[in-house]
């Protein structure tokens, strides 16, 4: 479904300011997002990730404790095929368990919708969730 109302508008990126840029890289890296480019500002480092459909992840360091426990965020949604995978394939990366793997019967209209999800913690506390509709 496009937007018929600004035409060509789709997802592009979110960015999440980061305490540890390194170890970050390194969590998402092994979630398989591969670095798309990076550039250094006078705020630090800029690093955006592909992660796998042409969405991008952008982190930039220079974050702290000031910030709330999900940053900017409420969480970082990403569709998957397999939502097990995903779940276990983060908590081997060093992700915190929040959710395991569940389906959830959503009380939607007008489409009924049913989900596979699952939500974990990633090292900066930015709350992550696999997705998959049934």
């Amino acid at each position: 479904m496009s937007n018929e109302i600004i035409k060509g508008l789709g997802f592009h990126h979110i960015a999440l300011k980061v305490k540890d840029f390194e170890k970050s890289a390194k969590f998402y890296e092994a979630l398989g997002f591969k670095m798309f480019t990076e550039w250094t500002n006078p705020g630090g480092n800029i690093r955006m990730y592909d992660i796998g459909d042409g969405g991008i992840l952008e982190l930039f360091s220079g974050g702290g404790d000031h910030l709330s426990e999900n940053g900017k965020w409420i969480h970082f949604a990403m569709r998957t095929d397999d939502v097990e995978a995903a779940y276990a394939t983060a908590l081997a990366a060093g992700a915190t368990p929040l959710t395991p793997p569940k389906t959830v019967d959503v009380d939607s209209s007008p489409v009924k919708i049913t989900l596979n999800v699952a939500f974990v913690k990633g090292p900066d506390g930015e709350e992550l969730e696999f997705f998959r509709m049934i």
